[in-house]
């Protein structure tokens, strides 16, 4: 569907949390409606990614649970932080991923947050949950790969 955005782009957070407990399958980049604030308090980095995830209601895609910290200099009309904020993606491209989700043990899960041409974009990506011999296979296999780093480097 979208690939990983590259050029002309500021991240802002990464939901590592995310490739650890789930197999990605696809992503999907999608705008994402926010209020001044929230954009600003996007801008100084504070947002955690850490336990949201993506609800199909009513053909409207809507991001819950991503914590956007109330703007420092915000007044009354500052935001809440932890609202269900709506994801802005075309009608087609939401048919689709509600026919995966229908599939067993798919799900939506936010993977990064990042500007692009000053607009905010959330990477969305169609996950399955892993079991915890597969976060361990993970583990052993990421320390293997680091382990080899490390004695080529010592070659050299």
């Amino acid at each position: 569907m979208a690939q990983a955005p590259t050029k002309g782009v500021k991240y802002i957070t990464d939901n590592r949390k995310a490739r650890h407990d789930y197999f990605i399958h696809e992503t999907v980049e999608a705008g994402i409606a926010l209020t001044g604030t929230e954009v600003k308090s996007l801008r100084q980095g504070h947002v955690n990614l850490k336990d949201s995830f993506c609800r199909i209601d009513n053909g409207e895609v809507f991001l819950v649970g991503m914590h956007i910290s109330p703007y420092d200099q915000g007044n009354r009309f500052n935001h809440d932080p932890l609202r269900t904020r709506k994801l802005l993606l075309h009608k087609y491209e939401i048919l689709k991923l509600l026919g995966r989700i229908k599939e067993k043990g798919y799900t939506l899960i936010p993977l990064n947050l990042y500007f692009k041409k000053g607009r905010v974009k959330v990477t969305v990506a169609l996950a399955t949950g892993k079991k915890l011999y597969d976060k361990r296979q993970s583990l052993a296999e990421k320390e293997a790969k680091r382990d080899m780093e490390r004695n080529m480097k010592e070659r050299y």
